[in-house]
């Protein structure tokens, strides 16, 4: 079991006596209370379900119970897991990892003993906002069951101060009264981390004067892109765009989410203006994370003519042309020799190890070498293994001398649209097989040349190595933040060398120095002195101390209404009256006329009927906070079940996108048009997106406005071929919740087993109608059928062939609109001919091969008896 550190015991000890939600900076070992407040409840007399964690949480937490003994483990219900399997795992009790979809349908359903439950663990309590999934069910269990508890966890400071007293209203959506927190200035943290100090050797390793150049030349670029953006934008909030909040990971979603809502209002200079702000700070990056060829190989692909055309207009300022002229320059030397410039940093490294090497008196100590990307840590690999001139003309002549013609598309959108770039996506090449390792283990052996590096092999693993042994590792190993501590305790390395600068890696390295630690740790920093990697490091340090102070002054002002636990019956996030319409507020006896006969009638709940697959959506939680009961069941037919006659088919901008082109949509209008006499379409738009289905933030960034109108068009055929069919345009589950009540306003409730059963049976009456659903669906297409007389043509034709006879009299009077009729007898009589063959008479008659195929499907079933 892990040694608890005191202030880690004292955030365990706070919150499992009193509910709350903790917020703790990060790699201060959040996981590790976690997992001794799991094994408190690991005992089948509770039932503590944990939501919002990760997979590779789950499996962490998991794997250290079992090594420390604990019975029963936790289990994880997923998917695969049947329906009976999981109401015999809720009796069985102990702790379980569920997710929300599932935990809100079983709940609905009643499967879980709710009143049993001890109590919820929520990770990532930030999520809860966004995520109404786990909202709704911390709701439908408060209603349920007043004496569980409720914790709340969260390492994501950042997340709690965007929008209006966010803080508070994700304590209210908890059922949380207390609010902890536990910054790393915390005098408990501070205590207890300083008892041990590792020995730390920062060394400032200076820029070249090329380097320092193109790092000018870049913050040049930002500043000038950064002024154009509030100089075009004069209302924006610009007070977190600055030069220094660009060069964070933060920085593209602060502009995010102040972008987002007017994004169909800006202009497409500004668009491009943020995809730019995007592009300069990964060349920042990469300066000083990338070699000088990668670098230059990079910077050439935004060299083309398309790009300069595309671009808001850095490429054509001084500082452009200084930032590529240099990037060449580092290619070759005052002789114009091919003599690329190393990475400063690496000799650095090498002088590390070789000084480790020197000071190392055991066999086999471990010398652990951390990167931040994947990239890095191959790069370093082959620099030791390698060396760094071959390594160097290597990527020249693979990148530079022999580097492919890539065509460009001529057709390149001239905006880019795309706010959300991930930072990892530093260039365009693409990887080895042995780039996608983020682990690499290397020996280090001294002979008269100097200190060569081997790959470590299966090979040398039984030999007894007396030089140390170096392990490249990223922070994140896969992706896993919980892999950096793992590995600290399984290798227990002597010597560190961070090779890039992480905050969140300095201190779980502090706390595993104060908690597992065999040796007094020996850390090599290396920072490129006076570079934005050390300014964005320590802004990084400052931010996160403002995000603290701000929080505990909000918590000082902070006003927790009684009752916000939701253990009592006033408790106001638990009301379902937020629906009532105006009228029902009225007195019994106002404005109300008497009746003797009229007995007094308890109003019915409203019930709607939802998909499963719909619990991925807001709009059930909506709905059941309007007061609307929600059942789930699995529909073979729409989405939302209103009343026994109205099926909803809910399509947000993608997915209509996508099931227009693939013709899915097509196929699911004409079941509901089949099965229900009322069908909707309901087109769903983001709230925080604008409602604006022509807008480019909702499509690709290659869709170009004859793509928009093939979308709008393509809706135009389904609404022509489905003239049953509604569409309703909602701007956000909020207003799709409200639409729904008033539809529901006097309406029949819908019956769970007749929708679950509906598209399930073959040769079932369509709306109660006794027509030949084929027939019925081929005549709806044909020229001059419209829905108010559709029903005429198929009521008084006895078949396709006997409507083939009539007269135009005769259609006239059927279908009661005299241009409708001459429509139809057109299409049914006029003789086509051939568009190349205008002039030759035909013979044959079309009509007849049409009469032949067709005379014997009916209208009506024989066995039906008509309207």
């Amino acid at each position: 079991m892990y040694k608890m550190l005191p202030y880690e015991n004292q955030m365990f000890l706070d919150v499992l006596h009193e509910d709350g939600l903790v917020i703790c900076a990060k790699g201060l070992g959040l996981e590790i209370v976690l997992l001794n407040i799991i094994k408190v409840y690991c005992d089948p007399g509770n039932l503590v379900l944990v939501i919002g964690s990760s997979t590779a949480e789950e499996d962490y937490w998991i794997s250290q119970l079992k090594i420390d003994g604990v019975k029963p483990l936790p289990k994880v219900l997923s998917a695969d897991t049947s329906i009976t399997e999981r109401e015999k795992i809720y009796l069985q009790g102990g702790v379980l990892f569920v997710s929300s979809r599932i935990l809100v349908v079983d709940l609905l359903k009643q499967r879980i003993p709710t009143a049993q439950i001890t109590g919820f663990l929520v990770c990532r309590a930030y999520n809860i906002l966004e995520s109404c999934q786990e909202a709704f069910a911390l709701r439908l269990y408060r209603m349920e069951n007043k004496s569980g508890f409720i914790k709340a966890f969260s390492t994501s400071s950042q997340s709690f101060t965007y929008g209006f007293t966010k803080i508070e209203r994700i304590m209210k959506t908890l059922f949380v009264p207390k609010l902890y927190l536990w910054p790393r200035f915390h005098i408990d943290v501070k205590n207890s981390l300083d008892k041990i100090k590792p020995q730390v050797i920062e060394l400032h390793v200076e820029l070249t004067s090329a380097m320092m150049e193109i790092q000018t030349c870049l913050l040049d670029l930002i500043n000038y892109s950064i002024k154009e953006l509030k100089r075009l934008n004069p209302s924006l909030d610009t007070e977190e765009i600055t030069v220094e909040n660009s060069l964070s990971k933060c920085f593209h979603k602060i502009l995010q989410t102040q972008l987002n809502p007017i994004w169909h209002r800006l202009s497409s200079t500004t668009k491009q203006i943020v995809s730019d702000l995007k592009l300069l700070r990964n060349l920042m990056i990469s300066v000083t994370s990338l070699d000088c060829v990668r670098f230059h190989s990079m910077l050439s692909n935004y060299a083309s003519k398309e790009y300069v055309h595309r671009s808001s207009g850095w490429l054509l300022l001084d500082s452009a042309e200084t930032l590529f002229t240099t990037a060449k320059y580092r290619l070759f030397n005052s002789k114009k020799e091919i003599c690329p410039e190393p990475n400063p940093k690496w000799g650095g490294l090498t002088e590390i190890l070789k000084e480790i090497e020197q000071h190392s008196k055991e066999s086999g100590e471990i010398v652990l070498v951390l990167v931040e990307s994947t990239k890095t840590c191959c790069q370093l690999k082959n620099l030791l293994v390698k060396g760094a001139d071959d390594l160097l003309l290597s990527l020249y002549n693979k990148h530079i001398k022999d580097k492919p013609i890539i065509l460009t598309q001529k057709n390149a959108p001239k905006e880019e649209t795309k706010v959300d770039i991930s930072d990892d996506e530093i260039n365009n090449e693409e990887l080895n097989e042995d780039d996608l390792k983020s682990c690499f283990t290397l020996t280090q052996t001294k002979n008269k040349e100097g200190v060569t590096f081997t790959e470590y092999t299966n090979k040398l693993a039984n030999e007894t190595l007396k030089e140390p042994i170096i392990v490249i590792q990223q922070y994140k190993k896969d992706g896993d933040f919980l892999s950096f501590p793992r590995t600290l305790r399984e290798l227990q390395p002597k010597y560190i060398v961070m090779y890039d600068a992480n905050m969140t890696a300095v201190r779980q390295i502090e706390v595993f120095q104060n908690s597992d630690a065999q040796f007094k740790l020996t850390v090599y920093f290396l920072i490129f002195a006076g570079s934005t990697e050390e300014q964005a490091y320590l802004t990084t340090l400052k931010r996160e101390k403002l995000l603290f102070d701000f929080l505990i002054k909000e918590k000082a002002v902070m006003v927790i209404p009684k009752g916000q636990d939701g253990k009592d019956e006033d408790c106001p996030e638990l009301s379902r009256d937020l629906g009532v319409h105006p009228s029902d507020m009225l007195d019994d006896d106002e404005d109300k006329s008497f009746n003797p006969g009229q007995t007094n009638k308890i109003k019915e709940t409203p019930k709607v009927i939802v998909d499963m697959r719909e619990f991925r959506s807001d709009l059930p939680v909506l709905l059941h906070r309007r007061g609307i009961d929600i059942e789930p069941v699995t529909l073979q037919i729409g989405d939302y079940i209103l009343t026994p006659e109205m099926c909803v088919e809910r399509k947000s901008i993608d997915d209509l996108i996508g099931s227009l082109k693939s013709g899915r949509l097509y196929q699911q209008a004409l079941m509901m048009c089949r099965h229900y006499t009322k069908p909707i379409l309901l087109i769903e738009f983001d709230q925080n997106k604008p409602f604006d289905l022509q807008g480019r933030f909702y499509l690709s960034k290659d869709m170009t406005t004859s793509h928009r109108n093939d979308i709008t068009s393509k809706l135009q055929l389904l609404t022509l071929h489905f003239p049953k069919l509604r569409l309703v345009w909602s701007p956000s589950p909020f207003a799709t919740a409200e639409l729904f009540h008033e539809l529901k306003e006097g309406k029949n409730q819908p019956i769970s087993s007749e929708a679950a059963n509906v598209g399930l049976e073959s040769g079932q009456n369509f709306d109660e109608e006794h027509f030949n659903a084929i027939i019925k669906d081929f005549i709806g297409k044909l020229p001059g059928v419209t829905s108010q007389n559709i029903f005429n043509l198929l009521n008084k034709g006895k078949s396709l062939i006997h409507m083939l006879t009539m007269s135009l009299n005769e259609l006239k009077i059927i279908a009661g609109n005299s241009t409708d009729a001459e429509t139809l007898y057109n299409v049914l009589h006029r003789k086509l001919k051939p568009s190349n063959q205008q002039t030759i008479d035909v013979k044959s008659e079309p009509s007849k091969g049409f009469r032949a195929t067709m005379a014997k499907k009916r209208f009506k079933f024989s066995n039906k008896k008509s309207k």
